[in-house]
């Protein structure tokens, strides 16, 4: 496994976004509202990978993870956290976070910063085991309750 920076000089959106379909498609019909996953298309990747900071894994010539990172005032936003699903399990996930752990300190940021939907139980205990915690609640535009689950990992 190898990781590396997702630049402007990536030219791979199209597998980058298969990849994070692929990853977040086990929310559909689990979550309301739908994984803004799907407003994703090649150009907005350009302009996500552009304004953001990214980081990819391959298995051979095949990327199988990516996370984005976006630099807060008091923390790194994590997002896009994405895992192909046949190659979950096997610590890349756990290689992401440690580029953007290493991120958050070169930038001298104390903490990482996610969201995770409310009806995402095994994401929130994955989280927890990586040293996230919960520190809020967030509704979504539209929602008149908690539609995810802020949670935090002091470095």
């Amino acid at each position: 496994m190898q990781v590396f920076r997702i630049d402007e000089t990536f030219g791979r959106q199209e597998e980058l976004l298969r990849l994070i379909l692929a990853a977040f498609s086990y929310m559909d019909g689990r979550i309301d509202p739908p994984s803004s996953a799907h407003a994703l298309n090649t150009e907005s990747l350009r302009e996500k990978i552009a304004d953001e900071i990214a980081f990819g894994v391959s298995d051979g010539e095949r990327l199988v993870g990516c996370i984005f990172c976006k630099p807060e005032i008091d923390c790194l936003y994590i997002g896009k956290l994405a895992i192909a699903p046949e190659t979950q399990g096997r610590g890349i996930g756990r290689l992401l976070l440690a580029e953007a752990e290493a991120t958050a300190r070169a930038l001298g940021l104390p903490a990482l910063r996610l969201l995770t939907r409310i009806e995402l139980a095994d994401n929130h205990r994955a989280f927890a085991a990586w040293g996230f915690v919960q520190s809020g609640t967030m509704c979504h535009p539209g929602f008149n309750r908690p539609t995810a689950i802020e949670m935090r990992k002091t470095l």
